[in-house]
């Protein structure tokens, strides 16, 4: 299966601390490390670990954290296609406390796509389906030559306006301007997909349906990606032509895997 992604990257730095520090408090970490994560490449990672053969259309600056990422795509399997900015790559630091829970400060723009930069964009017609979550409307009507376009509202200023029909949109039922959002482009969604973190979600539009979280497959360790990971799943279900109940399922089962390890995929 091939299945392209249109997003966003950032260069992540995880810090495992004991608990949050309070104001003023010198804290201390104990096994940090770095990776390429952010919506974008969140998707991307976990779709290949799924065996899927992926396409990941983004933008990286020309600096060390833009080059490091770009080698840890490749390293995945992930088939990067890059445009190279002379601004910074966005970045991002993220506490891990003990039970999991992460708490996320990111620095600088974020460099999105854009449907006019010089990659492969031919690509994504070959592809069973495509996920979006940033990039510029030029890279939206790219992205729509996939048979599926699933998409997130991170992207709303590119799917607003004339942008073409969205086949799924997947948001969080617990964020209120993703939700205001997508019930206001409802006329242009298929098919929208709520989740609801340990109280699974539900899908409406083609019917309607509910699904239940996934039991964790191991100690929880990390909550960073997890709505990501339910994306990748769904949209690799989607696109492999399960029913949306099945899709849904399969994202619930890869969102808890990856609530069970420390660090995006």
């Amino acid at each position: 299966m091939r299945i392209a992604v249109v997003g966003h990257v950032e260069w992540v730095d995880f810090l495992p601390v004991g608990r949050f520090p309070k104001a003023g408090e010198i804290g201390h970490a104990v096994g940090a490390f770095a990776r390429a994560a952010g919506g974008g490449g969140v998707v991307a990672g976990v779709l290949a670990e799924l065996g899927a053969a992926v396409d990941f259309f983004c933008a990286l600056g020309r600096d060390g954290p833009g080059r490091a990422a770009a080698e840890q795509f490749e390293e995945r399997g992930v088939r990067a296609h890059v445009a190279w900015r002379d601004q910074p790559t966005r970045r991002a630091v993220t506490l891990l406390d003990r039970t999991g829970e992460r708490t996320i400060i990111t620095i600088g723009e974020r460099l999105d796509p854009s449907g006019a930069d010089e990659l492969e964009w031919g690509r994504i017609a070959e592809a069973d389906g495509v996920y979006f979550t940033a990039g510029d409307r030029a890279a939206v009507q790219r992205a729509r030559a996939a048979p599926l376009l699933v998409a997130s509202p991170r992207a709303r200023g590119a799917l607003e306006g004339g942008s073409p029909a969205i086949d799924a949109l997947v948001f969080s039922a617990r964020d209120a301007s993703e939700g205001e959002w997508a019930r206001r482009v409802g006329d242009r969604v298929r098919l929208h997909v709520a989740t609801d973190g340990a109280r699974g979600g539900r899908w409406w539009g083609k019917g309607e349906g509910r699904w239940r979280a996934a039991p964790l497959p191991g100690e929880r360790r990390d909550a960073y990606g997890c709505g990501d990971a339910f994306a990748a799943g769904f949209t690799f279900g989607l696109a492999a032509g399960r029913s949306i109940d099945e899709a849904a399922a399969f994202g619930a089962a890869c969102g808890a895997r990856w609530l069970t390890r420390a660090g995006a995929p």
